[in-house]
């Protein structure tokens, strides 16, 4: 029924192109040249990066939920650069997220807890459980429906100031109000529903995948022309032996920033004291800043990779001659 609506209530506000289909195939990756190890001079402060205001290099989940407790549902945003934010959105069992669609940028989310029925125009609906990331192209209507008897709690990363249109099935604005200093509007769009490629799919299970695939490492999810985000799987049995000297890499032009999507991950940051951060908690490290991450545990370990560019440089330490 609800699948219903939403193709209803998304024909009353565009004309709508030719749909996308349910299974669209994914072209076949095309081989490029290996990389090219150079040695090159780059510039790099002389002094550690400061974080900008408003943000730290470790958000603890368990911060945030005691900072709510009581509760039913909530919102926390955890980091806005200017380039991208993310923020928490948790929801009461049987909460409806309606209609919606953002006109230029892709929305994609992480399930840290409980299940969600997702509806992408297009696509069959997805259940969407603990492990689970939904990736939602720009012009593509959706909603996201919490069901069970328990709260859902997900991690949801979009550009900085990204726009949110209601799908208008009535007369009535949304009640959800608009951003400060602006009013609602009934308008209509000329759209084409968003299309899926190698790089983006609906939706993935990082739990289901690890444990039908022994050798699962993750891979590239999100990639578009405004942010990439990459599944980093794995266990810590699988690494090289600990060396408390390994800097890791700096990025010249990007900041990045993690979710850590299941077990520990060590975090070794220019700057800062090292820590260890667990499931559900958001790191973040600014642009031209040393940073070194680390599968912990014999559990396996999953951080999502989240950064500004596509395919931005990893600048790292000279080779030994």
């Amino acid at each position: 029924m609800r699948g219903m609506r939403i193709r209803q209530a998304a024909a009353l506000v565009v004309l709508i192109a030719a749909p996308v289909r349910a299974q669209n195939p994914a072209p076949p990756p095309v081989a490029g040249p290996p990389p090219v190890p150079t040695a090159v001079w780059a510039s790099k402060p002389t002094t550690t990066p400061r974080y900008p205001a408003g943000l730290t290099p470790w958000i603890k989940l368990a911060d945030v939920k005691a900072a709510h407790r009581g509760e039913a549902s909530w919102r926390q945003r955890l980091f806005d650069d200017g380039r991208l934010m993310a923020e928490y959105v948790a929801a009461a069992p049987g909460a409806v997220q309606s209609p919606r669609f953002h006109p230029d940028t892709r929305e994609w989310f992480a399930v840290l807890e409980g299940e969600v029925r997702v509806e992408i125009e297009g696509q069959a609906p997805i259940a969407a459980t603990r492990g689970s990331l939904v990736n939602i192209p720009r012009h593509t209507v959706f909603a996201v429906h919490t069901v069970g008897a328990t709260p859902s709690l997900r991690f949801v990363l979009n550009v900085s100031g990204a726009e949110t249109f209601f799908v208008a099935d009535s007369a009535v604005p949304p009640t959800q109000p608009p951003p400060p200093g602006s009013a609602w509007l009934q308008t209509t769009i000329n759209r084409t529903p968003g299309r899926y490629d190698e790089f983006n799919q609906p939706h993935v299970n990082i739990h289901a995948e690890g444990a039908k695939n022994p050798k699962y490492t993750g891979g590239r999810f999100v990639r578009d022309d405004k942010s990439e985000m990459l599944v980093i799987y794995g266990y810590e049995k699988n690494l090289p032996p600990f060396n408390p000297a390994d800097k890791g890499h700096f990025h010249a032009e990007s900041a990045e920033a993690w979710l850590v999507f299941t077990g520990q991950i060590r975090y070794a940051f220019e700057g800062q004291a090292p820590f260890v951060a667990s499931e559900g908690d958001v790191v973040y490290v600014p642009s031209n800043t040393w940073h070194a991450t680390r599968f912990v545990g014999e559990a396996p370990s999953c951080r999502l990779s989240i950064t500004e560019y596509v395919g931005n440089t990893l600048v790292l330490e000279p080779r030994p001659k």
